[in-house]
């Protein structure tokens, strides 16, 4: 069977993280939700998403499908039943269809379509809010960790370590360095991936995930709950926090509570605040109500889109989002909401010049060995586009 994952109606929730991707590569825990569902189904993937995101995420489709919901999280049951589906068949629960079986020519019109419908009881684990990456990574990882190191051994942990807790709750992937660290796996486990480094005095308090050939900086200060995203550098404080890849929080300065999306970097002390001081719930804004709405939660920082970047001591407020490719700097606390493709701070923006933006691009793309392509450039022009009033 051919597997689709769509992106369903929280799609534009999840903004500005989706602009750049379909939910199934959101990172939460250790790995992406496509990662999750790929384990599982042990198949790949490919996806059902914006039009202008399909040349670099192409949608496969054959003969017979089965769609799948990208902000529903698998387990073992699920994805059982869901490779019981038969033609005409449909799970849902509640109003939300999970996975539907279709032929190819109905792929685009699936809204279109009147399933039989097999109800799923009990709780669907799900993704349908940018605050939940973070307050669901805690669980994500543990259950990552779990399904991940099942039936493995950990290449063993060099003796200058200081661990405390089970060590049998870390593991450490091939090619790994890890020396003079300090290790506590009394909340949760610790996940060190492959060819990743954690340098010495780096203080790490699970549940925490370093992914493959990311890099944690000396004397890092990294509370429970937090995932460095692959080819990442991380540095100074950070807790509750997901760093989806390729992105640098390398120095001093605090990050709580926040999400950070693929080629952003943080100028040193940078610092994000991640509770109001009349400790009320934040409010964060909203792409899709284009105002500021109420997240329920206490602790909340920072959202960060793709290719975002400070300036050395900027201050983010509690509770704030950032689109794509923004470059924000100067004194004093930033506005909570900063469109994409701006360039500026709390004294005024201004439109980030778009062959600019391209040019910073395929620098960045190039100290890492990628390719800044023009797949990624049609994206970016789209995304443009798509948020030019935004900026005005």
């Amino acid at each position: 069977m051919n597997y689709i994952l769509f992106d369903g109606a929280v799609r534009d929730n999840l903004l500005p993280f989706t602009f750049t991707r379909p939910v199934a590569d959101i990172r939460l825990g250790i790995s992406t939700i496509r990662e999750k569902w790929e384990y599982f189904l042990r198949q790949k993937t490919s996806s059902l998403t914006r039009d202008y995101l399909r040349e670099k995420f192409p949608l496969e489709a054959q003969k017979e499908n089965i769609l799948i919901n990208a902000s529903v999280l698998p387990d073992k049951d699920l994805v059982s039943r869901i490779m019981q589906l038969r033609e005409g068949q449909a799970l849902s629960s509640g109003e939300m269809i999970i996975a539907m079986y279709v032929h190819a020519e109905d792929i685009e019109n699936m809204d279109d379509l009147t399933p039989e419908i097999i109800p799923v009881k009990g709780t669907i684990s799900r993704l349908q809010h940018v605050w939940e990456i973070y307050s669901m990574n805690n669980e994500m990882l543990c259950n990552d960790f779990s399904v991940l190191t099942a039936g493995r051994r950990s290449q063993p942990l060099s003796k200058t370590n200081f661990v405390t807790g089970d060590k049998t709750k870390i593991f450490v992937e091939e090619g790994a360095t890890v020396e003079y660290a300090f290790l506590n796996t009394t909340d949760g486990p610790v996940y060190i991936g492959k060819d990743s480094v954690i340098m010495e005095g780096a203080k790490i308090r699970g549940p925490f995930a370093v992914c493959d050939h990311a890099t944690v900086k000396m004397d890092a200060k990294i509370y429970g709950g937090t995932t460095i995203g692959p080819y990442s550098k991380a540095g100074g404080e950070i807790s509750n926090s997901v760093i989806f890849g390729f992105s640098n929080k390398g120095h001093d300065g605090f990050l709580g509570n926040s999400v950070l999306g693929e080629w952003c970097n943080l100028g040193a002390d940078t610092n994000v605040s991640n509770l109001k001081n009349t400790y009320e719930p934040v409010k964060l804004w909203s792409y899709v109500s284009k105002r500021f709405e109420n997240t329920g939660e206490q602790f909340c920082g920072l959202m960060m889109g793709d290719h975002s970047k400070t300036g050395i001591n900027t201050m983010f407020n509690t509770g704030t989002v950032v689109g794509v490719y923004a470059n924000i700097f100067g004194d004093g606390y930033q506005r909570n909401f900063i469109p994409s493709f701006s360039w500026g701070g709390r004294q005024g923006l201004a439109h980030y010049n778009l062959q600019k933006a391209f040019h910073v691009a395929e620098a960045v793309f190039a100290r890492r060995n990628k390719v800044f392509d023009e797949k990624e450039k049609n994206i970016l022009s789209r995304i443009y586009e798509m948020t030019f009033q935004q900026r005005r």
